[in-house]
């Protein structure tokens, strides 16, 4: 529901009276009829004056015992919730893009006048709140005080219909970005039969947490818990893997031996953490982290004694050192390179994150690898062999190499997979049979900030985007995919972002690298910033995913004379 400005010289919105002539925002109730319900549930009071919030502005105004974010753009004024439903980030420190707000932390989007995400991470929507000003500039808001209090709102969801509607859309995958799915399909008014298939045995739940807090308990990270799926009649196969899909029949069977026929279906199945072909990979205490199961497996195995190698100096690797660190005898990453990150974040940030790592008292070994895993007593690891012949005592040793995409079930499906198995899509994200969509890690899809190039990308916001552009298209509701990848690491307390894609020839780090308080442009060919990544200035890395979003191109040109001057150009042109 929108919150559209007018002006009138007598106004009677609901049940409230307004004694003076007004200017109006929201010709309906944005809390769905207050008419129908008691003033107790409601909280309205004055949050500012109207001077006070200019044009292209965001304010964040107390009311009652909540705050709401005001925003002014193309005259109209706005109330939605102040922070963001995926982590609490206050939204006015974010970025204002055209229509929307985008989180400064981890880049989910909303729409200023509806509340509505439209990026991603998280899976709420933000409450939309009425605005009134008065003759004499008094702001007025008037809030559902539920609403207030929870800073969400859940769309509305349709249900199963008719027996004659028999359309019957699978989602395979419980990750993010199929969970993502089977929702939208459901805000957007399917009313067939959605199934959701889940090789792991537990509801879609917050995965980005596992190598960071390996004692989590998984149904405190539940994405949605079972009455909300049972309340939108979303059926869960749990613990239950596609075994063969059969494009021309339409058919999926699965490995409990049943099948189920669809109409069309969404693959989301996600990736394999990879095992390196190295003799003892498969020992006792040899662990991958991919599943709630193998953080849990882990951190049951850490105590003061303990010795932890870790394999691999990806973002899932380190945060696997730095959670091990405080709680073990010794922690010691193995590296194939001179620095870890530096396929992400490049030679210079790559040395200064080592820098922090060694000052919290992890090791590290670099250029180089681990030759074998050497059993102990009962089947554990007890030593590693790295590839110059030295032995490390081991009594837990973690593997974050990479990982490989789940897809091998397609093999006879008549849908070509590439070389590393992923899926190509079009803009709509749908493959070449018809009727058969792909996202998330799977999906080797066009990439706006990529100049519109294909790329196959493992990022979890970006897999819930790829959700919800598979579900508006599965529906009829053409959606071309306008994606900007989002992501980010805390490593010590210090959050890194990240936004971009591509291989830059050039990186200009403008701030204090020691202090861990900078920005850095990532020039690829022809002088263009591919990327751009921060540690503590926030919120430069959304402004880029913003300013990328609108399909601009920011050069090295550009960034010579005022590094952050593009930062003005993200609201559109201003029409009062």
């Amino acid at each position: 529901m929108g919150c559209i400005s007018s002006k009138s010289k007598s106004v009677d919105i609901s049940n409230v009276s307004l004694e003076k002539a007004s200017k109006v925002t929201s010709a309906t109730t944005a809390n769905g009829g207050a008419g129908t319900s008691s003033d107790d549930e409601y909280i309205e009071d004055v949050v500012c004056q109207d001077a006070d919030i200019g044009e292209n502005q965001m304010k964040q105004c107390e009311l009652g015992e909540g705050k709401v974010l005001l925003v002014r753009q193309r005259g109209k004024l706005t109330a939605i919730g102040n922070k963001c439903s995926h982590y609490g980030a206050m939204l006015v420190t974010g970025a204002l893009g055209d229509g929307r707000v985008r989180c400064p932390w981890h880049g989910a989007c909303f729409n200023v006048e509806t509340g509505d995400i439209e990026d991603f991470p998280g899976m709420d929507s933000l409450p939309c709140y009425r605005v009134t000003v008065g003759e004499g500039g008094e702001v007025r808001v008037r809030a559902k005080r539920s609403e207030l209090a929870t800073n969400k709102r859940t769309r509305l969801m349709a249900r199963r219909g008719s027996a004659s509607d028999e359309r019957t859309f699978v989602v395979i995958g419980g990750g993010p970005s199929g969970a993502t799915c089977a929702e939208t399909l459901r805000q957007e008014g399917f009313t067939g039969r959605v199934v959701m298939i889940n090789k792991e045995p537990y509801l879609p739940y917050d995965r980005i947490k596992v190598s960071k807090t390996m004692d989590l308990s998984v149904e405190k990270v539940l994405l949605r818990t079972q009455a909300f799926y049972d309340g939108s009649d979303i059926e869960l196969l749990l613990g239950t893997a596609v075994t063969k899909l059969d494009s021309t029949g339409k058919e999926l069977t699965l490995d409990n031996g049943y099948k189920i026929k669809y109409d069309k279906v969404y693959i989301a199945t996600g990736s394999n953490p990879r095992r390196p072909p190295i003799e003892g990979a498969n020992l006792r205490n040899v662990a991958v982290l991919r599943t709630v199961d193998d953080a849990k497996s882990v951190n049951g195995e850490l105590s003061p004694e303990k010795q932890v190698v870790i394999l691999g100096t990806s973002f899932i690797g380190l945060e696997a050192a730095a959670y091990c660190v405080g709680k073990v005898a010794r922690v010691t990453v193995i590296g194939r390179g001179a620095v870890p990150l530096k396929e992400s974040f490049g030679d210079a940030i790559g040395q200064r994150v080592m820098d922090l790592f060694r000052e919290k008292g992890v090791e590290f070994v670099m250029n180089s690898g681990i030759k074998r895993c050497i059993e102990g007593e009962a089947g554990a690891v007890k030593q590693v062999e790295l590839v110059d012949g030295t032995l490390l005592d081991a009594d837990i040793c973690i593997f974050g190499v990479g990982s490989t995409l789940y897809t091998e079930f397609l093999a006879e499906s008549g849908i070509p997979l590439n070389r590393n198995g992923s899926i190509n899509t079009d803009q709509h994200l749908e493959t070449e049979m018809q009727g058969v969509y792909a996202g998330g890690d799977v999906a080797n899809s066009p990439v706006l900030s990529n100049e519109g190039r294909p790329a196959t990308i493992g990022h979890y916001p970006l897999a819930q985007y790829h959700g919800r552009i598979a579900a508006l298209n599965m529906v009829g509701k053409a959606t071309p995919l306008q994606t900007v990848p989002f992501f980010w690491t805390v490593l010590f307390g210090k959050s890194f972002r990240y936004c971009g894609y591509g291989t830059p020839e050039e990186v200009i780090v403008d701030g204090d690298l020691e202090a861990l308080k900078f920005v850095a442009f990532y020039i690829g060919k022809a002088g263009r910033v591919i990327a751009m990544a921060s540690c503590q200035r926030d919120p430069i890395v959304a402004q880029f995913a913003e300013f990328s979003s609108q399909g601009k191109v920011l050069n090295k040109s550009d960034i010579t004379t005022n590094p952050f001057g593009w930062t003005t150009d993200l609201t559109g042109p201003t029409t009062v």
